[in-house]
C-alpha cells in the first residue's frame, strides 16, 4: 500500500464511495457529491489531497489541511472504497496521513459527525483523542452541525 498524491481523473470514482445520504453526510456534510464536486476540493488552496493505492487501485481518499495561520493540520473527507472497509485499511490510510501531517504542523486535528461511530473507534485506533470540551464548542461555534473534534499530538 502506498500513500500518494490525489490524481483528480478519479473524482468519479471517489464521488461514488458514500452508499448513502447518511454515510455523505458524515463523509462531508452534504446530502450529493458529484466528480465535479471532488475535483473543487481538491482545487482549494491550501488543500493536499491523498490517495492509497493497492495493488495499483485507489482504495481510500482524503485530504490534509495545511493552513499558514494554524498551529495544527487537519485530516478531512476521509473515506475508503466500499468494497475495501472493514480490513484495517482505513487505520493504515489515516495512520500514513497524519504522519505526512506531522512533517508540517505539530498536531493534527480531525472532525468527525458523532453517529459515525466506525470512523471514531478507527480515529481512536490511531492515537487521536478527544479535544477538551471547551475547544470542541469553540471549534463548533461556525459549523453547520456539532461535530467530535479529535487530535493526534505526539508525545514530546
Amino acid at each position: 500500500m502506498e500513500l500518494v498524491r490525489f490524481d483528480g481523473a478519479y473524482a468519479g470514482t471517489v464521488a461514488g464511495w458514500a452508499a448513502s445520504v447518511e454515510e455523505t453526510r458524515w463523509w462531508c456534510s452534504r446530502d450529493e457529491v458529484t466528480p465535479e464536486t471532488v475535483a473543487g476540493w481538491v482545487a482549494q488552496p491550501d488543500t493536499e489531497a491523498y490517495g492509497l493505492m493497492a495493488a495499483g487501485e485507489l482504495v481510500a481518499f482524503g485530504e490534509l489541511w495545511v493552513e499558514e495561520d494554524e498551529a495544527e493540520a487537519e485530516l478531512a473527507r476521509l473515506i475508503v472504497a466500499p468494497g475495501h472497509r472493514g480490513r484495517g485499511l482505513g487505520r493504515r490510510f489515516v495512520s500514513l496521513l497524519t504522519r505526512e501531517a506531522l512533517r508540517r504542523k505539530p498536531a493534527v486535528c480531525l472532525r468527525v459527525n458523532p453517529a459515525n461511530t466506525r470512523a471514531l473507534r478507527c480515529y481512536a485506533a490511531v492515537g487521536f483523542r478527544a479535544v477538551p470540551q471547551e475547544r470542541a464548542d469553540e471549534w463548533n461555534r461556525d459549523q453547520p452541525e456539532a461535530y467530535v473534534w479529535l487530535c493526534h499530538e505526539p508525545a514530546a
